[in-house]
């Protein structure tokens, strides 16, 4: 009889809970190349860096928001982002989808997103009990 893996489920992560909502953005993000043309027509304040090749992209190019390890240049000092505030709809899909990429955990979630450091630790005491 063959064994079928049981599928591990991701523990839902709900961003309106999170009460430091920008430490998703403190290393900027790669956004599609559509999407960043999208946001600069609209007139929203902010730059976009190392264009590159990238298939897993709709366009096949992405663009980041940051330079190195700087916080994404749409965060305003009041910790929101400037293109979610002007509009939802222009919001890129990699930053909706945070802390999950292509439907899986993002190998950065442990560090940048804070509801998901809270989950592990909530697990590793249960497990400790």
């Amino acid at each position: 009889m063959k064994k079928t893996k049981k599928k591990k489920t991701l523990p839902k992560i709900h961003c309106h809970k999170c009460e430091n909502q920008s430490d998703c953005c403190r290393f900027g993000a790669w956004i599609d190349l559509e999407e960043a043309k999208k946001i600069i027509s609209a007139g929203i304040k902010g730059d976009f860096f190392h264009l590159e090749i990238d298939k897993a992209f709709p366009s096949g190019f992405r663009v980041g928001t940051s330079i190195e390890d700087n916080p994404c240049v749409f965060l305003d000092p009041d910790g929101l982002c400037r293109v979610h505030k002007f509009d939802y709809a222009l919001k890129p899909v990699t930053c909706i989808e945070f802390p999950y990429e292509d439907g899986k955990l993002s190998s950065f979630a442990s560090v940048l997103c804070t509801l998901h450091k809270n989950n592990i630790r909530k697990a590793k005491k249960r497990r400790a009990r």
